[in-house]
């Protein structure tokens, strides 16, 4: 067998299931990020100015809160929760143990994208459904989620993309992925070869999240 088939079948073997843990990575936290972040996002938006549930104290804790979470880079996030990885996880290694300072440091970005996806949604809809008589709850699911839901998808694949690189920040301190793989094969074992793939199966997979996420944006921006 020629000797660059034995080489790529090597590397397949090694890029395959670090690509496969950095999706399982990148769409577990993309998940619990928006289980948590979105509710915030609504939550600073109606105590917001102009907001129908304005509480000045409830939205400058929440903001701050959200900014305090924004501004902290991510490796030093990633080192200074590890008791808490450890007890929810069991560990501090891995590509499970690496959901949770993902997740953590999604959750203030989804939070803002989510505010500012939702401040576009015309006053005059807000003011004409509770008008006729609509709760908060129902403001939010029957106006404010479904006006703003291209702007809610575009930004769920930019949060995406950058938990790609998030993750592969992770692989540098034994989170696994193909940033892991990277840092041990084609770093310090100076592969090369190892790490030209890696990149660019990291390019290819922000190249096609974000395509995803325009094509399904543009769909129900259309409706």
């Amino acid at each position: 067998m020629p000797v660059f088939v034995l080489e790529l079948e090597r590397i397949a073997g090694l890029i395959v299931p670090a690509t496969l843990e950095t999706l399982g990575m990148v769409l577990a936290s993309l998940m619990f990020s928006h289980i948590f972040g979105v509710p915030i996002g609504i939550l600073l938006v109606l105590t917001g100015p102009g907001g129908i549930r304005k509480n000045k104290a409830v939205n400058a804790v929440l903001g701050t809160i959200v900014n305090v979470g924004r501004s902290i880079p991510f490796v030093i996030l990633m080192v200074a929760i590890i008791p808490f990885t450890r007890l929810v996880t069991g560990s501090s290694i891995g590509p499970v143990a690496a959901v949770v300072p993902l997740t953590v440091a999604a959750i203030p970005f989804v939070a803002r994208l989510t505010e500012a996806a939702m401040l576009t949604v015309e006053p005059g809809v807000i003011d004409a459904c509770i008008s006729m008589g609509a709760t908060a709850s129902q403001v939010v699911r029957y106006v404010l989620i479904p006006e703003s839901l291209p702007s809610l998808i575009s930004g769920a694949a930019i949060t995406a993309v950058n938990l790609v690189g998030y993750s592969a920040m992770a692989g540098a301190v034994g989170g696994g992925g193909l940033g892991d793989l990277a840092i041990r094969y084609g770093y310090q074992r100076w592969q090369p070869d190892v790490m030209f793939f890696s990149v660019v199966v990291l390019v290819a997979m922000v190249q096609g999240i974000q395509h995803l996420g325009d094509k399904v944006s543009r769909k129900y921006r259309r409706r």
